[in-house]
């Protein structure tokens, strides 16, 4: 790879990490496999760099690896002794905000719950804003599947509701 593209590559790989990281962090649950997953993807990226010519296309590209990584991590493995500490404690802010901080855990807990497709469809549509179509593309599924994913993990997540302190959330 020639010394720009390889300078080109570093800036990316600095400028998508932490979107990728979160939206790792939902899917799998679990800080250390998040950034595994996210550094296979990245991996993944810099093998196909000198075909990616457009950022908007290796940032699209990489996350299309990040989500077929984490799809086989899943088939492979038993994911029912999940981090929920990890997830709920990822961006806590360092001073106290015990409500807040509730809050998240409450919300962590409750995405632990949903079952993997379902924390994908959240993942990519309401942390990378994803559209409908977007997301249906990049999972490999129909748009009548995204929305109802997205329905049933919505529908689950209100039912973690009552969990939250009075006054914490809008109904």
């Amino acid at each position: 790879m020639r010394q720009t593209s390889e300078a080109e590559y570093a800036e990316f790989a600095r400028s998508v990490w932490p979107q990728l990281y979160r939206t790792a962090v939902v899917i799998v649950g679990d800080r250390q496999l998040a950034e595994d997953l996210v550094q296979s993807a990245l991996v993944k990226t810099y093998v196909a760099w000198p075909r990616l010519r457009e950022p908007a296309k290796a940032h699209a590209y990489t996350r299309r690896a990040m989500v077929n990584v984490a799809r086989d991590w899943f088939r492979k493995r038993s994911w029912t002794h999940e981090n929920t500490t990890d997830v709920a404690t990822e961006g806590a802010p360092s001073t106290d905000h015990s409500a807040a901080l509730v809050d998240r855990v409450t919300l962590a807990d409750a995405l632990l719950t949903l079952p993997p497709g379902q924390r994908s469809v959240v993942a990519l549509r309401f942390l990378d804003d994803l559209s409908v179509q977007e997301t249906a593309d990049l999972l490999n599924i129909t748009t009548g599947t995204v929305k109802s994913q997205t329905s049933a993990a919505l529908a689950a997540l209100r039912s973690h509701a009552h969990l939250l302190p009075e006054g914490s959330h809008h109904d």
